[in-house]
């Protein structure tokens, strides 16, 4: 909520000027933020056992960050596995007698049958649990926080680490409905930080309402930053060259 009344205050101060601006472009006050921005946690409780990685680290997608302890699962894992071979070995060996002797119902192999993949589920099910005491990467980016360090406990679902991919980033803005209604999606544009730096952009998204408090519309704003040379969180403006 602050940030979008900072955003608002900004964008109405603006709007003081826009008629003194050159006829040639519109500007607009704003924020840079990065592309995605989260905050990962886990949907079981845990003791964080062991960290991988640490603040600023670039992470690949699907690469552990952390792990909480997990001996128990892992020792479920290989019971469950144990149980589904055991049962495979059943099924097979049952199915071989009804095929050749005859010496088994069908009812049998229907038991044998439901056991394995029954027990093949569990096994799933296992793994699927011991999967869950890691906290994967869910796309490529930056560590920007830690928040748990090894040996804290943690609750399902609480924030661990704060994730944010600044490969790309957006250009937040609010503009006068009148003004937003010249802008046009995938318009090339220009976004101009507080630290003199220049991007070229496309606009990427444009609300179709208006903020019935302040007049002003949303505007977002998607520019490159593979270099990493922006650091997202600065304050700029987004210049649109008039039509």
């Amino acid at each position: 909520m602050v940030k979008f009344n900072s955003l608002k205050a900004m964008a109405l101060a603006a709007s003081f000027f826009t008629g003194i601006l050159a006829a040639s472009a519109v500007e607009i006050r704003g924020l840079t933020e990065p592309y995605m921005d989260v905050m990962l946690g886990l949907p079981d409780a845990g003791i964080i056992r062991t960290l991988f990685s640490k603040e600023g680290d670039l992470v690949q997608k699907g690469r552990v960050i952390l792990e909480l302890d997990n001996r128990l699962e892992a020792l479920e894992v290989v019971r469950r596995q144990a149980i589904m071979e055991q049962n495979k070995r059943v099924y097979e060996s049952t199915s071989n007698l009804l095929e050749h002797t005859k010496s088994v119902s069908r009812e049998e192999l229907s038991k044998a049958e439901a056991e394995y993949k029954v027990s093949s589920a569990e096994r799933d099910i296992a793994r699927q649990q011991l999967e869950n005491r890691q906290l994967m990467a869910p796309f490529t980016g930056s560590i920007s926080e830690i928040l748990l360090k090894p040996g804290a406990g943690c609750a399902p679902y609480q924030s661990l680490v704060h994730f944010v991919d600044t490969s790309r980033a957006f250009f937040t803005g609010y503009i006068e409905g009148a003004q937003a209604a010249k802008l046009t999606k995938d318009e090339p544009v220009q976004v101009v930080l507080d630290t003199g730096q220049t991007v070229a952009a496309t606009i990427w998204f444009i609300s179709p309402t208006v903020d019935a408090s302040s007049g002003l519309v949303k505007v977002k704003a998607l520019f490159d930053n593979a270099d990493l040379k922006i650091r997202p969180g600065l304050s700029a403006k987004l210049v649109v060259q008039d039509k």
